[in-house]
């Protein structure tokens, strides 16, 4: 891809895991990526290994959930990089808790963030897709949409993320735009081995476990997400929208 079309890419909760993983894959793929997390200073370890690569990455530090800051961070990016035309909404974090113990701010934390910060973020990009009738977007939703134990609010914010996609499929398909969902199973991250030290397993018999439950036999990597948000966001996807694709080793039900 040559500098006059180079695509500009945002992939929020890149400073580590899915979103490092994603940000590195489509800078590999020739686009210009802005590393975007809670803490700027966060992202230098992801900027630098696309530079060294190579590639082009510039670290933009915002709260998702909050209107003000995502709005200045897009400006940003189309200041700096250019006009983004993929956006890749995956910052995330966990509050995990049976229902009874669950507090308001376990639930209003994971949904600002998640879901609110989805839309915040996917209003503020959609009108630079909309001048260029063109854009991708991705919504990292999860295999905890279909319910999962002591996640009644992590799961409540990707199931309506789902819904949210598709929605946007509708609306903004007519001008150029898709919209598609992947919803990891199982990934290797920081946040999986915050949830095993929850539960006071040791990570690598929780890898071994959730493995040996799989039918592929092993976990995943933020890697395996990140070749599906690659074809999701290529000139090639212009016929998939409103999907959401299940990266979970196996059938889900």
């Amino acid at each position: 891809m040559s500098q006059e079309t180079q695509r500009v890419a945002i992939v929020t909760g890149a400073a580590r895991g899915i979103g490092a993983g994603v940000a590195i894959r489509l800078a590999a793929d020739g686009m210009a990526v802005a590393v975007l997390d809670l803490d700027e200073g966060n992202c230098a370890e992801t900027v630098k290994e696309i530079q060294g690569a190579g590639g082009t990455a510039l670290a933009v530090g915002a709260d998702v959930s909050q209107t003000e800051q995502v709005e200045a961070a897009v400006a940003r990016v189309a200041s700096e990089l250019g006009a983004p035309s993929v956006l890749v909404n995956n910052a995330g974090l966990l509050r995990d808790n049976l229902l009874f113990k669950m507090s308001d701010s376990d639930w209003d934390t994971v949904l600002d963030v998640h879901l609110k910060g989805s839309f915040l973020m996917t209003r503020a990009t959609q009108k630079y897709m909309v001048e260029q009738h063109y854009g991708r977007i991705v919504n990292t939703s999860s295999s905890s949409a279909l319910g999962n134990r002591g996640q009644a609010n992590y799961s409540a914010a990707k199931a309506g993320l789902q819904g949210f996609t598709k929605t946007l499929a509708i609306e903004l398909g007519p001008l150029g735009i898709t919209a598609n969902a992947v919803a990891p199973g199982f990934i290797a991250t920081d946040m999986t081995a915050a949830t095993a030290a929850r539960v006071k397993v040791p990570f690598e018999d929780f890898i071994k476990a959730a493995a040996e439950r799989n039918p592929v036999r092993r976990v995943g990597y933020p890697q395996d997400v990140a070749h599906t948000v690659s074809f999701l966001v290529s000139e090639g996807a212009g016929y998939v929208s409103g999907q959401v694709i299940y990266v979970a080793g196996g059938p889900l039900c």
